[in-house]
């Protein structure tokens, strides 16, 4: 049987679904709006709110409020430790997919 050798544990805030696909999201774009993002997710408003919030607690994503008209716009933009961090998760599930491969 083949022994597999992974990287470290996965970073367990992006590691999350919903906020994996918030920061895949985020990885793209320089900022998104809450709108796009619940499209782009699939989210409920309130599961995206719960979500940006805990990404913001760590500091990967940097969240501003503004007014548009009457309208408030809520936009959300990764931070360098974010793009750090997202990097880095993507290098664990590379190891992984490697390890797996043929």
């Amino acid at each position: 049987m083949t022994e597999f050798k992974f990287a470290d544990d996965p970073d367990r805030v992006i590691h999350e679904p919903a906020r994996l696909k918030i920061m895949a999201v985020l990885s793209v774009a320089e900022s998104a709006d809450f709108m796009y993002l619940m499209g782009e997710t699939g989210l409920t408003r309130g599961n995206l709110s719960v979500q940006l919030t805990r990404l913001q607690e760590v500091g990967y994503i940097k969240i501003s409020k503004e007014f548009v008209g009457r309208s408030p716009r809520t936009t959300a933009s990764m931070t360098a430790g974010g793009k750090k961090a997202f990097d880095e998760y993507r290098v664990y599930l590379a190891s992984i997919l490697q390890a797996t491969a043929g």
